[in-house]
Parts: C-alpha cells; sequence; structure tokens
C-alpha cells in the first residue's frame, strides 16, 4: 500500500515537470482572428499580456509609520 502511494506521488511529481517554451498553437489550429478595427493579428505573447485594467499598478504609498487611526462610528462592541 504505501509502495503504491510512492509510486502515485513520485508520478504526479513528474507530470508537474513541464516544459518550459513559447507558446505556439496546435498543429493544424491557428490563433484567434484578429479583433474588430485591428491591423494586425496578435500573437501569443501579445494575447498573454494583461492590459493596465487587468493588472493596476499601485498608486498609493504604503504607509511607513504608524498613524492614530480615525474615529470609527461602526466600530462596536459585541453584542451580549
Amino acid at each position: 500500500m504505501k509502495r503504491t502511494a510512492l509510486v502515485a506521488a513520485l508520478l504526479l511529481a513528474l507530470a508537474a515537470c513541464g516544459q518550459k517554451s513559447s507558446l505556439e498553437p496546435a498543429a493544424g489550429e491557428a490563433l484567434p482572428p484578429p479583433p474588430y478595427g485591428a491591423t494586425s493579428t496578435p500573437d501569443a505573447d501579445d494575447l498573454l499580456a494583461l492590459d493596465p485594467q487587468a493588472a493596476p499598478e499601485r498608486s498609493v504609498e504604503l504607509r511607513r509609520e504608524s498613524e492614530e487611526r480615525e474615529d470609527d462610528p461602526f466600530d462596536l462592541p459585541p453584542e451580549d
């Protein structure tokens, strides 16, 4: 039983190892058609790039010093 579990874990770990290479469409397949109004078909890297709205950059600086908290009217003690 332990040997079977060990072999299964080894096979699972081996299956998790993937080849890292550039993405290409499967054989006989093509990339999706270009978006409406686009002048060229985007390649795989362009399709995987996130637009700024999907991954916005941090626009506020983190607090570096402790500050007094403002009074919170909703910070009530628990009910008995």
